[in-house]
């Protein structure tokens, strides 16, 4: 989950480096974020894991309003 949420910062990061129209991407990413924080939270054994998952998904619809503002 790591290394695939790793994965789409580095591609929100690209889309942002590029420029244009790329609202509906990040939103997409977004959604992603959400899936990897998810999955997160429900596997861990841990609860300082899982709180920095709740966090997490703070952040990312802190995230995805922003988004909403490019659209």
């Amino acid at each position: 989950e790591l290394d695939r949420l790793r994965s789409h910062i580095a591609a929100a990061r690209d889309l942002l480096a590029k420029g244009g129209p790329v609202g509906r991407k990040l939103d997409f990413l977004a959604q992603e974020f959400n899936r990897e924080s998810n999955t997160i939270c429900s596997k861990s054994n841990s609860a300082a894991v899982t709180a920095a998952g709740i966090e997490l998904k703070v952040v990312i619809d802190q995230f995805r309003e922003q988004v909403q503002n490019l659209e």
